[in-house]
């Protein structure tokens, strides 16, 4: 009997991420609390639902992937009781661990659960290219092990909340350089480089000068910002600190981290 899961959240990576189990063969129902973005995922073979509860009733495994830590635990607080008593929540927002544990208090014990936040671009989530750090029990990971592989390349970090730990350690680590690469292009222009994108470009910055200059990640300075400061809940970290009061006074929160560093950058 083909597997029903259930995923929750359409948005930028949600939609093209939901797309890889239908297209493997689950049976997928979606929601999204915006109907509309359901419709896509209709089309190509998905069953919408009107809300949380009913996506995930006679799911076997329930993905979330939502924006932040209280949309996660709002949604996850509307399923909770009409989850499967053999159910795994498969939860692949960006929250940290802090959260996850915190949602794991909001579900049945009988359910198991999995952290497995990505790393990637939306491109990448629509070529099932993501790197998938998923966190958990060895049995719950067993589990899902051929739905996570759908998504991308999956490491397994450890137990619950490992991933979301290493994420949050990687994310914050990029999102950090990428604003310093803003700023080092600036200082590079005030001295009078001729082409200062080239001189990063041939140096050990070279990566983040890269993902600096992306325009087509949908990695908006809201949630770059977000994650930063998910990051300064753990510890006092000064320079993050500066660089997300930066992200922040973007103009536009809804551009590409890289595009608004720039953009910023040249304000100097």
């Amino acid at each position: 009997m083909t597997t029903k899961i259930a995923f929750l959240g359409l948005g930028a990576m949600g939609a093209p991420m939901a797309a890889r189990p239908v297209d493997a063969g689950y049976d997928v129902t979606v929601w999204n609390r915006t109907a509309a973005r359901t419709e896509p995922l209709v089309a190509q073979g998905a069953t919408a639902a009107a809300t949380p509860a009913e996506a995930v009733a006679q799911a076997e495994f329930v993905v979330t992937m939502l924006s932040d830590p209280a949309a996660v635990t709002a949604v996850v607080g509307e399923l909770a009781a009409a989850l499967r008593p053999d159910a795994v929540l498969v939860e692949m927002s960006t929250v940290g661990p802090d959260a996850t544990a915190r949602i794991r208090e909001l579900v049945p014990e009988s359910v198991g659960m999995v952290d497995a936040p990505v790393m990637g671009s939306v491109d990448r989530a629509a070529s099932g290219e993501l790197a998938v750090l998923a966190g958990g029990s060895a049995a719950d990971l067993a589990r899902v092990a051929d739905l996570l592989r759908t998504f991308g390349t999956v490491t397994e970090c450890g137990d619950l909340g490992s991933g979301s730990a290493r994420k949050l350690v990687l994310i914050n680590g990029i999102v950090a350089g990428v604003a310093v690469v803003g700023e080092t292009l600036a200082l590079a222009e005030r001295l009078g480089l001729a082409d200062p994108r080239a001189v990063l470009e041939a140096s050990p910055l070279a990566a983040l000068t890269a993902r600096a200059f992306a325009t087509t990640t949908d990695f908006s300075v809201e949630m770059a910002a977000k994650d930063l400061r998910l990051a300064g809940e753990v510890l006092d970290l000064p320079i993050m600190a500066a660089a997300r009061r930066v992200l922040e006074s973007a103009a536009d929160q809804d551009a590409d981290l890289g595009v608004a560093v720039l953009d910023l950058s040249k304000k100097h």
